[in-house]
């Protein structure tokens, strides 16, 4: 079994896996790619729907949580135009991370 850190770290290597920031959100900002590209879409809801799974897993402290908030990412997309805050994958996200808060322990 994991220990908190354990689970933590592997949670935060789930996520960083496939996040769009990383690489494909430069090649937005430096022009090379549109915010409205099918790969950089799909690439996204991927990431999205791999961060709900990790957050819905359940098992995280609040400290842990805040570590993984997906809120600063999410606002960076919203504002390079590759997703929207009213898109239902980003609203669904923050419903689950709003839970997790909710239910976690300190």
């Amino acid at each position: 079994m994991e220990s908190g850190e354990q689970a933590l770290q592997h949670a935060i290597a789930t996520i960083l896996q496939s996040d769009p920031l990383i690489k494909l959100l430069n090649q937005v900002r430096l022009g090379r790619m549109k915010s409205t590209d099918a790969g950089l879409r799909a690439v996204t809801d991927s990431w999205i729907g791999i961060y709900q799974k990790v957050i819905e897993s359940g098992g995280f402290s609040s400290q842990d949580l805040r570590r993984i908030d997906p809120n600063p990412r999410l606002a960076i997309l919203i504002e390079c135009g590759v997703v929207t805050g009213d898109q239902q994958a980003v609203t669904d996200l923050r419903i689950s991370f709003e839970r997790a808060v909710a239910g976690a322990t300190e």
